[in-house]
């Protein structure tokens, strides 16, 4: 029997596949938390990763951005293999792990040379890459793109259909945009559209990205609830998503993010890695996750041992 991601153990996440892992997210209703953490900067905690850190605030899920197939750096992590670099992860932090990938154009990018956000070869949504990450261990693929990458939605459209063409059965994969990523044509409302979630749930997306209400121009909670209920009606999961730096703002502005995105509807509320750079502020994950499931499920999820 399924239980829901909230109640689960350690030990019950490492036994799911794919299936599974959606049921029992959707069983959760609403109260999964997501938080985006960076490896490859210096960590907040010194010899403590961020990963950790933000497992351990209260998050149900991490993903990973700046994750670099080809060289896999997550700076506190043990020394390890390469190609264990996430199986240790998920041993250290008893959860689901998804890694972010990028569908950019190079013609596209704006502003991006010698930034942190900079793309490289290990982070291109391709078929090679998914691979190696579903080798490693990771539970899921995000695609979508980072500030001024050029990410355009037929780009993740294309991607996804090689991706799940191969892996589809053996990872959930994800689609969308939290912010226009360098493509002007694809902000405020036209960031993402009905017509975009019929491709990219077609192409073979399990979970669609969308903005949190409040963190982009335009992006209302009435727009995201509309497109919410569209992606369930055809059989998508959602996740809600900050990734404007508002993973930095004050604890009201926080809480009152956490509660428009659920009455969105959403599946999985997404929290940003720039807090500073690395990860939401510590404070605001624990904020966030009291909003929208209360101190109960928050500690439990806090303290629970990750060798049960």
């Amino acid at each position: 029997m399924v239980k829901r991601l909230i109640d689960c153990n350690s030990g019950d996440i490492a036994q799911m596949g794919k299936a599974d892992l959606l049921k029992s997210i959707a069983l959760s209703e609403g109260r999964v938390i997501a938080c985006e953490t960076i490896g490859a900067v210096p960590p907040y905690l010194e010899t403590v990763t961020n990963a950790e850190f933000a497992a351990g605030m209260g998050a149900d899920m991490l993903i990973l951005n700046l994750f670099d197939v080809n060289n896999p750096l997550i700076y506190a992590l043990p020394p390890v293999e390469k190609s264990e670099t996430i199986r240790e992860l998920k041993r250290l932090t008893g959860r689901v792990i998804a890694v972010n990938l990028e569908p950019a154009d190079p013609g596209c990018a704006a502003g991006t040379e010698n930034q942190v956000w900079a793309l490289t070869e290990g982070r291109r949504a391709t078929v090679s890459n998914a691979r190696t990450l579903c080798d490693m261990g990771a539970d899921m693929i995000l695609l979508t793109g980072n500030p001024g990458i050029g990410v355009q939605n037929h780009a993740i459209t294309e991607s996804l259909k090689a991706i799940s063409q191969e892996l589809g059965d053996r990872l959930i994969l994800a689609a969308g945009k939290m912010h226009a990523s360098g493509i002007l044509s694809e902000s405020g409302q036209n960031l993402i559209t009905r017509h975009d979630i019929d491709e990219f749930v077609d192409a073979g997306a399990d979970i669609i990205l969308l903005p949190a209400p409040g963190t982009v121009p335009g992006i209302t909670m009435e727009y995201i609830r509309s497109l919410v209920e569209y992606a369930h009606s055809l059989g998508a999961l959602t996740m809600t998503a900050i990734g404007t730096s508002q993973e930095g703002a004050d604890r009201n502005t926080i809480r009152q993010i956490a509660l428009l995105c659920k009455m969105t509807g959403t599946d999985i509320h997404h929290l940003g890695d720039s807090g500073y750079v690395g990860m939401a502020l510590p404070e605001n994950i624990m904020a966030y996750s009291i909003a929208v499931k209360g101190v109960r499920h928050t500690y439990r999820r806090m303290v629970r041992s990750v060798n049960r």
